[in-house]
């Protein structure tokens, strides 16, 4: 038992000593203060799963046969922080605050998962960077999770040590006073968010809505009841290309805030959390229709302006707001304008050089204004199918690294789902670990070797394949170059039709202007590749209720992700025929559908599934000719 312990999040400081602790058959659990009856219920579960020792739980300080203390003492150092000792007759768990008691009983879990009934004799002193560790799940782009996905996944991350959920809502509030918006939705409604809040609360995770408020209100303004507040309402030429119905709220129009303060009233009550996040982000055509001559005149001012107005909202409500910051940080002289309570989420989805130096910037511009930040960083799952291992692993990093440098008061990972939120489920899993695992201690996490602690705590694989499964799969974007902001190409291929596959091949316009390596003999690499990663699958032996659902989404992934080759190598006129294209994609899109309603509603399944439309309708098209 000299080797270290397996640990997610590894503490910021752990010593083993000599012995080892043999739990007792029969010992008490015993808690300082009755305020700690959940955290010690959670060990004694843990303790009869593991160890098979069912042990009492009692309150107070004079007892003997004692197996585990559990004690608040208001002069320990660090709130949320704890000291874990493990001697060779008892344990000791002790904290600031409650929080710490429950973070403390997490790492004393994973000792139990690992050692059972004989724990090594250690004490662990350990304590966050950030004092917000949270993660931020877009249930907007089509997919809504079930209340239960929820639940399971905050149960999840809390053993992680994270303490803050948001649920990035554009129109997946069940508003009463706004039902056409979001009939075809199936949105979470005021019940699911009450109970919602009240599992997070008992686990120390702090539910904070969040419901974009200028941008991203397209579902919205397509409704005739609200077009008037658009921006553009007759649409605008969208910097993705093509042209785009409406998505930003006219900012000088009176109604788009009183709308906004319409939804406040009805959403805030449903939450406990002091904070609400009000987005703010990406408003493409701000200046483009009838704010322009105002923008033309004041510039970022009449952003400012806006989002100050949303803050007299939100502090009349007793509540302090947060912001997405990419557009505040294109003014720096206005930075300081901004009212010193709220709270810039910065956001970045890179990694690498150019995003290191990125975020030191705006780090610094936020510090320099004495304005609180968040540094927000992504799992880079979206426009993925299989994620991007490296880079959510170095964005992750770098964003906690200056972050830290430089004050941030809390970071969220995001989990996005642009263009139909293709990516199953358990892909994800990867960035929520290793940004749980930086959030917490940079110093002791930065260099953790990955896979085997996905297979001890995400993915309760005894076999010890799914690490590495998951991680190999979210490599595949480095074969087939170059890399691409936001997504991989595999990806964006599916929804692409045939003729711009070839002019983009031809021109490289989509990828940037770079050289893409898609020539047919690379496309054959990958696809080999994608085999030999998924191989293994049918060999682990993950002991999760919903392992057959986990292995399936993966399948489903590396599935996709073939396909796509086939796709490509079809283009360059190389093998494949439309018949046996359109053969292999349909099981795929069916599939699609079953594993959606594993863990999400029902609502948004068919937008998702239109995209795959282009690349069906062709094949089908081709075999009649």
């Amino acid at each position: 038992m000299s080797s270290q312990p397996y640990l997610l999040p590894a503490p910021r400081q752990l010593t083993l000593s000599e012995g080892v602790f043999t739990l007792p058959q029969r010992a008490l659990i015993v808690i300082s203060d009755p305020k700690l009856l959940f955290e010690a219920q959670r060990l004694q579960a843990a303790l009869k799963e593991f160890s098979q020792r069912q042990w009492d739980i009692v309150a107070g300080s004079t007892y003997r046969d004692i197996g585990v203390e559990l004690i608040i003492d208001d002069s320990f150092d660090h709130p949320q922080g704890y000291q874990l000792t493990i001697t060779s007759l008892e344990i000791n768990i002790t904290a600031a605050d409650a929080a710490g008691i429950f973070y403390g009983v997490c790492t004393l879990v994973q000792l139990l998962q690992q050692y059972g009934a004989s724990l090594p004799c250690l004490t662990v002193h350990d304590w966050p960077d950030y004092p917000a560790r949270g993660i931020m799940l877009d249930i907007s782009r089509d997919k809504v999770p079930t209340l239960q996905t929820i639940l399971d996944l905050v149960e999840r991350l809390a053993a992680l040590k994270i303490n803050q959920l948001q649920l990035y809502m554009e129109h997946t509030f069940a508003y009463r006073q706004h039902p056409e918006v979001w009939s075809q939705a199936t949105p979470f409604t005021g019940e699911d968010i009450l109970i919602l809040d009240a599992f997070c609360r008992q686990r120390h995770v702090e539910l904070v809505p969040n419901q974009n408020s200028l941008g991203h209100m397209e579902r919205w303004l397509k409704h005739q009841r609200y077009h008037h507040l658009a921006e553009c309402p007759d649409g605008f030429e969208a910097p993705w290309g093509g042209f785009s119905p409406p998505t930003t709220l006219n900012p000088l129009d009176p109604g788009s805030l009183s709308l906004m303060a319409s939804l406040y009233d009805e959403l805030l009550p449903h939450f406990t959390s002091e904070n609400i996040n009000v987005g703010g982000d990406e408003p493409w055509e701000l200046g483009k229709g009838k704010s322009k001559e105002a923008v033309e005149a004041r510039g970022g001012r009449v952003y400012l302006d806006y989002i100050k107005s949303l803050h007299n909202e939100i502090s009349a409500h007793g509540r302090k707001m947060q912001f997405w910051g990419d557009i505040i940080v294109h003014y720096p002289e206005l930075v300081p304008e901004l009212p010193p309570d709220v709270t810039a989420m910065l956001w970045g989805y890179e990694g690498g050089e150019k995003a290191a130096q990125e975020w030191e910037r705006q780090c610094t511009m936020l510090e320099s204004a004495k304005i609180p930040f968040y540094v927000c960083p992504g799992t880079s799952s979206w426009n993925t199918i299989a994620g991007r291992s490296d880079n959510a692993i170095d964005n992750c990093r770098i964003s906690a690294a200056s972050g830290l440098k430089h004050g941030a008061v809390g970071y969220l990972i995001t989990d996005w789902g642009d263009n139909g939120h293709w990516q199953p489920f358990s892909i994800s899993y990867l960035g929520f670990a290793y940004g749980a695992a930086v959030a917490w201690c940079l110093a002791s996490n930065n260099q953790i070797e990955l896979p085997p602690l996905l297979d001890r705590f995400i993915f309760n694989d005894t076999a010890g394949i799914m690490g590495r499964l998951s991680y190999d799969l979210g490599e595949i974007y480095k074969l087939i170059g170059p890399e691409h902001i936001n997504g991989q190409i595999l990806a964006y291929t599916l929804q692409q039709p045939t003729d711009k596959l070839q002019q983009s091949i031809k021109s490289h316009e989509s990828w940037g202007g770079k050289a893409a390596d898609v020539k047919p003999e690379t496309l054959r690499r990958v696809a080999e590749t994608i085999k030999q990663v998924i191989e293994p699958l049918s060999r682990a032996q993950m002991q999760r209720e919903d392992a057959s659902i986990v292995a399936a989404e993966f399948q489903q992934a590396a599935d996709l992700l073939l396909h796509s080759t086939h796709r490509l190598l079809f283009v360059f006129d190389e093998e494949g025929t439309p018949e046996a294209l359109l053969s292999e994609l349909q099981p795929l899109v069916e599939k699609q559908s079953t594993l959606w309603h594993n863990r999400n509603r029902s609502g948004g399944l068919d937008d998702s599934l239109r995209r795959f439309e282009i690349p069906l309708n062709e094949y089908k098209s081709l075999s009649n000719t």
